[in-house]
């Protein structure tokens, strides 16, 4: 669906769209090209960011480059405290300015605050915007007490019966939601990420000089195997567990291991036993924006964490070709073009996840099937243009329903800038 009787180019939708904040990962690539992608489509989005941790990195970069100027709430952060009172009033002042049509929020906190923030800007029912929320994974399980999490679930349920449509990534992250309690399936759909992955799409002699020029860069020998993880030094990522992975690798020659990202765990993980055991040919590469280059760089691409919600880092590698190992958690079987599960294991499956990673190392005619098979199912399945239609339809459906029944009152006031 293109068009609709309650838009013209005259007067677009207005969405507000609201995530905590523009740390380096997919929801991030989410939110910024959602903003830049559905503007054609009628659609004119004021997105509304909060603030990073200092070893987060950010994707100011990307809005920057597709023309985006976020709002900023600087008391929005990662964290619960006090400044949440002070978000969540700058957020009900943007709500009240921009009076959209469509709230979409991102992501456990902007959910949170988001949510919270229409309910108190629009009391009346009647008044309220259409409101969706995107689970881009979840932290119900495995990052907090028993207690705290069993309170955040319960927040989650409660926003949920007030939130017209829940998205969910994959349809595992919607199954461990349902199985949680968070909503019943029918009040989810499922929209899986799109990229533009058109950069990762080289082959022949540029791809060789990139590969070259960044392992020159890193100081990797030209004929050493690469086996990199891309991800935040966090423990839900368990980087740990890379380590004892690539610790096990350690014999395979000329074998080097990098890690793409940073994060609070940094120190304490180059200083592990298991670090001190991996010497030289372990490589901390800290954020980079080259990503495609890390990937052609790279012959096998390694996620181990204990919880996601799409692992982005596997879908660019596949698009580059790269063959891929993860830990079946979250959307990562849907991620991975494996129909053995040979590439896939449990994630405190180590001696597993590293034999996969060894097949791959040491047999080349695999090693490119498998990547052959990758790209097909990444170029396929996690297209922009995809998730723009997807997301496009999910909007007119709304709109056009009962939901959609909302005020026509002009926008007042910025687009772009900060609110606090």
């Amino acid at each position: 669906m293109t068009s609709s009787g309650w838009r013209t180019a005259a007067d677009p939708v207005r969405v507000v769209r609201i995530i905590a904040r523009l740390n380096v990962g997919g929801p991030s690539i989410q939110a910024i090209t959602l903003t830049r992608e559905l503007g054609p489509h009628g659609y004119r989005t004021v997105l509304v960011r909060g603030r990073e941790e200092p070893d987060e990195g950010d994707m100011d970069y990307l809005a920057e480059e597709l023309g985006v100027r976020p709002v900023l709430v600087r008391w929005m952060r990662r964290n619960p405290g006090w400044r949440d009172g002070l978000a969540l009033a700058a957020l009900i002042r943007i709500l009240r300015r921009e009076r959209p049509q469509i709230v979409h929020t991102h992501a456990a906190k902007g959910g949170t605050l988001g949510r919270i923030a229409v309910l108190i800007a629009f009391p009346r029912k009647r008044a309220r915007p259409v409101l969706i929320h995107t689970f881009h994974g979840h932290s119900l399980t495995g990052y907090f007490s028993a207690r705290t999490a069993e309170v955040f679930r319960r927040i989650e349920r409660f926003l949920a019966r007030r939130t017209n449509r829940l998205i969910a990534v994959s349809d595992e992250v919607r199954d461990e939601l349902v199985a949680l309690g968070v909503a019943p399936a029918d009040r989810f759909s499922v929209v899986p990420l799109g990229f533009d992955l058109s950069a990762f799409v080289v082959n022949g002699a540029a791809r060789e000089r990139a590969r070259e020029a960044l392992r020159a860069e890193l100081g990797v020998p030209s004929d050493a195997r690469v086996v990199t993880l891309t991800a935040r030094l966090v423990p839900i990522k368990r980087v740990d567990r890379f380590l004892r992975i690539a610790a096990a690798l350690n014999e395979v020659p000329g074998v080097r291991f990098l890690i793409v990202g940073d994060g609070e765990l940094r120190d304490s993980l180059e200083r592990s036993a298991e670090a001190r055991v991996l010497a030289d040919r372990l490589i901390w590469a800290g954020f980079r924006r080259d990503m495609p280059t890390v990937y052609f760089a790279s012959d096998v691409v390694v996620q181990t964490s204990d919880n996601e919600g799409t692992p982005v880092s596997l879908i660019e590698a596949q698009a580059a070709g790269v063959p891929v190992v993860g830990t079946r958690v979250g959307g990562t079987e849907s991620v991975i073009a494996d129909s053995t599960g040979e590439f896939i294991a449990d994630r405190d499956d180590e001696g597993k996840l590293a034999a996969a990673t060894k097949s791959l190392l040491t047999d080349p005619s695999l090693a490119t099937k498998v990547g052959d098979a990758g790209r097909r199912h990444s170029l396929e399945h996690f297209s922009l243009s995809q998730l723009v239609e997807r997301v496009n339809d999910l909007y007119c459906e709304l709109l056009s329903g009962p939901e959609g029944s909302r005020r026509r009152a002009r926008p007042r006031g910025r687009t772009g800038g900060s609110d606090s």
